[in-house]
Parts: C-alpha cells; structure tokens; sequence
C-alpha cells in the first residue's frame, strides 16, 4: 500500500455536517437529466416531448461519440425539455408511471465476466449507459474508449465538505464493489483504490482492496492530486478515475441486466434543519431531497459541493455526477463597520479574525464580504494549492491569452479544486479562470 501525505490544502471548519443516519425516501414524481451540467458533451436527442420512455431507455448520445449514450433514469412520459441559449439542453424531465418498466438488458455473473475480452465488456458499459462514469485527466471528461489508460484511480473521499460518507454507500456492498473492481481490471492493467484516512470506517469497507491511502487536507484523495504526487511519467496525466459509488451503479447495472438508478445522496448545510444521508435515485428533484427540511429565509441551493458545485434553483434537479446538495443563508445584508468586529464566528483562512483562534465548526453564509479588486500578489493561493502550481501567475498568463506560459505554469495540473476561489481576499474567481481556460484549450486540441 503507498501512503501520500499532502502538506498543502485546506480543511473548511462549517457547521452542518451531516450525519452518518440515512433515510429511504419514497419515490418521486418526476426525475430529469440535466445535460448541460456534464462537462463538454455535446448532446444529440434520440426521444422528443410526450414519448413514452422506460428505465434505460436512450434519452441522448454525445455528438463527439455517438456510441456514448445517455439513459432515462426513470419510467415514464417526458413532460419537458428545457432549452437554453443556442438550444443548449438543459433538462428533460419525466413524469414517472406508478408502476415504471425497465429496458432488460443480459445480466452478468461473476464466472461470465471472466470470458469476456475488454473491447466486447467496452460495447457492453457504451450500450448501458454506464461509461460516461468513468472519466479522464486532466481535463475530466468522459474517458476515450479507443485508448488504454496508464492507470483507473478509484477515489473514495477527497475532503469536499458534506459529500456522501464512502461507509454509508458501501455498506453492506463489499462484494458487489469487489465485482465492480474486476470490471475496471478488464479496462485497465493497474487499478487504484484509494482510501480516506479522513474516514477510518472507509478503510474498513474497503479491507483488503486499497492501494494508496492520502492523508492531508482537501483536496487529498482527488485523483488529480494523487498523479500529481505519484506519477513517474508525463503520460500517468492522462489516467482515469471513478468515484467508488459510481462503480457500485457499473457493477449492479451488468450484474442485474437492469440500468441501476440507486444513489446515497447527502443534505447538509447550516440552512437545513435536519442534515443526513439519503437514499434515493438519479436524477431526483431538489424539493423532493429538502422536503420541509429547510429553515426559512433566502437560501442558497448549491448542488455537488461548496467548492466545486453550483448554486440551482429550488426547482431543479440533481445532475449526472452529483451526490450532495448544500443549504446556506444567502445573507445578503450589508455589515456597517464589520471590520472592527473581533468575528469570533466568522469563517476565514487568515488571522483577520479570531475566529482563526478557533477549531469549531462555524456557520457560513453566501456574503463575499467585499467586492472584486485587482491582485494583490499575496500568494495565499499558492500556499494552498495542492499541486503547487502559482495560481496567481497562472489565471495572469490566462487573461494576456498567454498559452506556453500558462501551460508552463502548470494550469493542466489543476486539481479545479476551488480553494484559491474560496480564499482570494481580491474576490477574483481564480478557479473558474483557470477551470475555464483548460476546458478552452483541450476543445482547441480536437
């Protein structure tokens, strides 16, 4: 087992952690599929408004790679698709039948995989709609079936405040994991499963089955990092990763025959009332996830993570890759003089208050607190990066449309994990610079 420290990084202390409690929450009365929240698909549609759809029915495939297709996550009609600007799809929403049918597809056995060669088990993961959950650095998209990755990192854990506990989804599943597992073996010569040391009961599910463990602050556990920190050779960048529950969803899917839409998904946040882990399905509405568990006031709905998530109305629905969804007071009154406050409950990475003094947990609002300014060089977002890139030069070289330069600082090792965001005293969206600018240059690539 190969142990990774990272020194870098940033533990947010915020109140509203959930608990290890999960609920089963009844069914639904719509689900939706959010097309425009999965990275740089562009979607071709194969069902219209009003058609009759089953559970693994083909909603839409991906131009670029028409053999990728999307699945309905439910049984019904399609009572809507929302489009955007330049008819960009943006949801298509089914009404489920009471009783829904599925698409049966042939189940797989433990025996049965073992005949099976890797270019038929890649048409068979294509055709269920199940691919797409496997992803490729360093621009994290969906991973190229035409090549051979150096590695599959499988990731538990990467210290994102309120995302689902690895103990709580895996619970129970230790066997169908196992399963999941050999199937990424047939992909790939050398799969990697790395534990949470964040969460010891992580480790016990998982007995027998880690590779690497990474001890540290978040981002520690992302697939991004742990390359960065353990690769040997430039082309280890191009590897893939999966979350652990993802291939929980591969491994039931061509065991049962049946496309799996079972999720453990989390409520957190300091504006919900109760704050657990439930389950429920792909694809399942916000208000169906909240319930009345929300305090009253403006709240904020940020879906998938506070650093690496977006805020979502009320109204919508959880995306392909999301498992959480966070509640915050928006708070947006103003503070005369909050400067002289002592903030002894305000949230900060530097010693501006005495909150610093303080290993609480303690609430945080939407409030930036300030408004954008220039840099200010304060390098702040260096000392936490955990690939030690100079964000600060970095998202510099980006805005003079710098290309050798911002590749030579290092923006394709970007883990986008959101800290130098979060902590910019400038206000400055370094992230989505950076984010945006990888995306930029890897559709340029072809």
């Amino acid at each position: 087992m190969i142990s990774v420290t990272i020194k870098k990084g940033y533990d947010l202390n915020i109140e509203g952690k959930p608990s290890s409690d999960s609920e089963d929450l009844p069914k639904p009365e719509y689900v939706a599929v959010l097309p425009e929240k999965i990275p740089f698909i562009i979607p071709r549609l194969s069902a219209e408004k009003g058609d009759k759809v089953k559970i693994g029915s083909v909603l839409f495939e991906d131009k670029r790679h028409p053999e990728v297709k999307f699945l309905s996550p439910g049984g019904g009609e399609i009572t809507d698709m929302e489009f955007g600007p330049r008819r960009i799809v943006k949801a298509i929403v089914i009404r489920l039948d009471e009783t829904e049918s599925f698409e049966t597809f042939d189940s797989i056995s433990e025996s049965g995989l073992e005949k099976i060669g890797r270019e038929e088990l890649l048409q068979i993961l294509l055709g269920r709609g199940v691919w797409q959950f496997i992803r490729e650095l360093p621009f994290r998209d969906i991973a190229r079936h035409d090549k051979i990755p150096p590695a599959i990192f499988v990731t538990s854990d990467d210290g994102e405040p309120f995302q689902p506990d690895p103990a709580v989804y895996l619970k129970g599943k230790k066997e169908l994991f196992e399963f999941g597992i050999r199937i990424l073996s047939k992909l790939a010569k050398t799969v990697h499963v790395v534990g949470a040391v964040r969460r010891p009961a992580t480790t016990e599910e998982l007995d027998g089955l880690i590779t690497h463990t990474c001890k540290g602050p978040y981002p520690a556990g992302d697939a991004g990092v742990m390359i960065y920190h353990t690769k040997t050779a430039s082309s280890e960048n191009r590897s893939w990763y999966i979350c652990a529950q993802d291939v929980l969803t591969i491994a039931q899917s061509l065991k049962s025959g049946v496309y799996s839409v079972e999720r453990v998904m989390v409520l957190a946040g300091s504006a919900s009332i109760e704050r657990k882990h439930i389950r429920t399905r792909a694809g399942v509405p916000l208000e169906h996830l909240v319930r009345g568990r929300v305090k009253t006031g403006d709240v904020r709905y940020v879906v998938g993570g506070i650093f690496r998530g977006y805020t979502a109305p009320k109204e919508s629905y959880m995306g392909f890759y999301e498992t959480s969804l966070t509640l915050l007071p928006e708070s947006r009154e103003p503070q005369p003089f909050g400067f002289l406050s002592p903030g002894f409950t305000k949230p900060t990475y530097f010693r501006t208050f005495l909150s610093a003094l303080s290993r609480s947990d303690l609430a945080m609002d939407c409030n930036l607190h300030g408004d954008v300014r220039a840099c200010i060089n304060c390098g702040s977002c260096a000392q936490v990066c955990p690939v030690d890139i100079l964000p600060q030069f970095a998202f510099k070289c980006v805005l003079a449309d710098e290309v050798e330069e911002f590749l030579e600082q290092g923006l394709l090792d970007c883990a986008e994990c959101g800290l130098c965001t979060y902590l910019c005293p400038s206000k400055i969206e370094v992230c989505k610079i950076l984010r945006d600018a990888k995306a930029k240059y890897y559709k340029e690539q072809g």
